[in-house]
């Protein structure tokens, strides 16, 4: 699943792409991934309307129309967005099918048919994903729903310490919580606590102040960085030129089960199960 950073990405890339182009049509082969509204409702809100801007809050991409309404798309695991103008194409997601130009193809559940000829296609394989409209009212309560966001205003020290103040839950599951911090998955948590020495499984009440401020500062700078690179790559994420991130070849843990830890040279890096999710830690460096 994409996180903050490729998601970021894709949103940049779009940004360039689609910006007050007006939908003309809509085709819809897959209702059930249109959650919470009328699929005649959800024409209504998107056909002969503009996309105004992109913006994102964690994961989640929300485009203002300029109906007054906002869509939202979710990639989840498998979920790919395809623009297409003439036989020029721009991908950004999942890589897994490969995107070719045989589109649509039988994974394109959505089709938004722009008035210049141009066409932005919504893919997902496992069909995880969804789209929805929604309306200011709405979408700022989807918005407060999520947790403080690295790289944002309320992303602080202080505030990072009240997401682990008097929780008992390991601090893997605490750092995947979009309730509590949104935006980070499976790979940034992993890297995160890497560099700061701490076990994932250590329960969230037992770090020190020492230890949140070096959470902080390591999330911002780790995040930071995969925006730059523009995401990390392994067989499901490409960004919105269809360009594979390259962060992958800066990660320290996560994918490298068996490998020699960077840091210490003594211990070799182990996969344990946190939170549901495969864990990646040096058990030398990273103590229980």
């Amino acid at each position: 699943m994409p996180e903050l950073p490729e998601v970021e990405t894709i949103r940049l890339d779009l940004e360039k792409t689609i910006i007050n182009k007006k939908i003309v049509s809509l085709k819809i082969n897959k209702p059930k991934l249109i959650k919470n509204v009328k699929l005649s409702n959800f024409k209504k809100d998107l056909i002969d309307t503009k996309i105004v801007s992109i913006n994102r809050i964690g994961k989640l991409l929300y485009l203002r129309l300029s109906s007054q309404k906002f869509l939202l798309i979710h990639l989840k695991m498998t979920g790919q967005l395809i623009f297409q103008d003439n036989k020029r194409i721009i991908a950004g997601g999942h890589n897994y099918p490969p995107i070719d130009d045989q589109l649509p193809n039988k994974y394109s559940h959505t089709t938004f048919h722009f008035q210049d000829g141009s066409a932005l296609y919504f893919n997902d394989q496992r069909q995880f994903g969804y789209m929805k409209t929604v309306d200011r009212d709405e979408l700022n309560k989807i918005i407060d729903s999520y947790g403080i966001e690295p790289l944002q205003k309320n992303f602080s020290v202080e505030e990072l310490t009240k997401v682990f103040a008097n929780r008992k839950s390991n601090i893997k599951s605490l750092l995947l919580n979009q309730k509590l911090i949104s935006g980070l998955g499976n790979i940034y948590a992993d890297e995160v606590c890497f560099a700061c020495k701490i076990h994932p499984g250590n329960s969230g009440n037992s770090l020190t102040k020492k230890d949140i401020a070096k959470l902080h500062t390591s999330i911002e700078k780790i995040i930071a960085n995969a925006i730059k690179y523009r995401g990390t790559t392994f067989k499901d994420y490409t960004d919105a030129r269809g360009q594979k991130g390259n962060y992958s070849n800066i990660l320290k843990v996560y994918g490298r089960e068996g490998e020699e830890c960077v840091r210490c040279k003594d211990q070799k890096i182990m996969k344990i199960k946190l939170a549901g999710r495969g864990t990646h830690l040096c058990p030398k460096c990273q103590t229980i």
